[in-house]
């Protein structure tokens, strides 16, 4: 969700929590990616084999 642009309240509606908890799972995978921004998350997600580099 993070490399599609969701919102935090987005994400937190989509996974059925909070958006305090969308935002600890968001910064959670950031510092695990060691990402400074959710695009540099989405880059290092595909990097990493996270994510498909293509749709």
């Amino acid at each position: 969700m993070l490399a599609q642009g969701y919102t935090d309240e987005a994400m937190a509606k989509r996974l059925g929590v909070s958006p305090r908890t969308a935002r600890r799972i968001a910064a959670d995978l950031m510092e695990r990616l060691e990402a400074r921004s959710r695009f540099e998350a989405g880059v290092h997600a595909v990097q990493d084999g996270w994510l498909p580099s293509s749709r």
